[in-house]
């Protein structure tokens, strides 16, 4: 995952909240947007009710780890937030790279979904 498959400035994130879809699951809640782009990108959205700047970035690092290991899966052309929820802290790794699947799979966005 290269840093152009990021999603850094406001005025991005703002777009995918306006005119986004949303999708959620008991841990995360999903946003996507369709970019134009012949690549999608990702951002995180940790909220303060998740825990202080250690455990936030913890979650961070996380979810980008699970997004760098998996990205070739994901289909091309939207713009994703991800905003995970409280009881994501406590989470093994496994479960929680088997939360971010599903919710991708309900959203249509992995390539070996078929069915969307």
């Amino acid at each position: 995952m290269d840093k152009r498959n990021r999603l850094r400035k406001n005025e991005e994130f703002k777009r995918v909240y306006r005119r986004g879809r949303s999708f959620g699951n008991r841990n995360l809640v999903l946003y996507i947007y369709r970019n134009g782009l012949d690549f999608s990108r990702v951002g995180f959205s940790v909220s303060k009710k998740i825990g202080n700047s250690v455990i936030r970035n913890r979650v961070k690092r996380r979810l980008r780890e699970i997004f760098r290991n998996n990205f070739n899966n994901i289909v091309d052309g939207y713009d994703i937030i991800i905003i995970p929820k409280k009881n994501v802290v406590d989470m093994e790794f496994k479960k929680l790279e088997g939360s971010v699947f599903h919710i991708l799979k309900i959203s249509g966005l992995l390539k070996d979904s078929g069915d969307k």
